[in-house]
């Protein structure tokens, strides 16, 4: 009988699951699509260990190329739900401080990642984050990258790498103090001239608009310092799936739950 159950009940998901989802995109409303969606691609490690390969693997690695290969689908998802920017947190800074053992496969499954998304021609792609903490290689990887895809049309990427938010906020106020005394002011000057506006134009994201919707998978409900300055008003979403995980369902449901909030931005 247990067994019965156990395959029965995979089949029934496998017919109603697909008719859910299509009957969920079919009623959402494109107008209030979200411009500029954030996610934060939590739970590779741990889905790894909950779900080891067939000759036991539960590494490190196989989850994060599991989680790379997630991001394809991701973009298809918000091409086809109209979101115009999308930002992946790919690595914190503080992520550089595990064990090179751990590091350096995780940094060349993101360079992998991000050349495999830019040999598509579909997307532009801007990185983002403290690239001096990178290695050298890596980094102009990812200028070249940039160089290559700017003025694609299609949903814009920030690839969020050696990113924090904290760091983000300094290094726009060390921008906008070394760009004022470039010109010449006084330390008064450039002290009346620091202003909400002018930190906005030296961030990473500079004349993006701010994200919409964050989403984060793994049910943890934080934001780990995650565009900390741009997320004032955003709407956040926390999906229980770990990333490698997430289905278009999911997806479908933060953007159903988003168009149904009524955002007040702080008011």
């Amino acid at each position: 009988m247990t067994l019965v159950k156990d395959l029965i009940k995979p089949a029934i998901k496998s017919i109603l699951y697909p008719l859910y989802e299509r009957r969920l995109f079919a009623n959402l409303d494109f107008t209030q699509t979200p411009h500029h969606v954030g996610v934060i691609l939590d739970g590779n490690r741990r889905w790894s260990k909950a779900n080891p390969a067939a000759d036991g693997d539960t590494s490190t690695s196989r989850g994060h190329k599991a989680g790379a290969e997630k991001i394809i689908d991701l973009l298809d998802w918000c091409e086809e739900s109209k979101v115009e920017v999308l930002t992946i947190w790919l690595l914190s800074n503080q992520n550089l401080s595990r064990p090179p053992a751990e590091l350096e496969p995780l940094l060349a499954i993101i360079a992998d990642t991000v050349n495999d998304l830019a040999s598509r021609r579909r997307w532009e792609i801007r990185p983002v984050g403290s690239m001096e903490l990178l290695p050298k290689e890596l980094v102009d990887q990812l200028n070249d990258v940039a160089i290559k895809t700017k003025g694609i049309k299609g949903v814009l990427i920030n690839v969020a790498i050696g990113y924090g938010g904290r760091s983000e906020i300094a290094d726009a106020v060390k921008s906008l103090i070394t760009s004022d005394a470039n010109l010449g002011k006084s330390a008064a000057e450039i002290a009346n001239s620091i202003s909400v506006e002018e930190i906005s134009r030296h961030l990473y994201t500079a004349g993006l608009p701010d994200p919409d919707l964050v989403i984060r998978t793994s049910g943890e409900q934080r934001l780990g310092g995650f565009l900390l300055w741009q997320s004032a008003h955003s709407e956040f979403y926390f999906c229980e799936a770990y990333w490698p995980d997430f289905r278009r369902v999911d997806f479908l449901r933060a953007i159903r739950a988003y168009s149904q909030r009524n955002r007040r931005f702080g008011k």
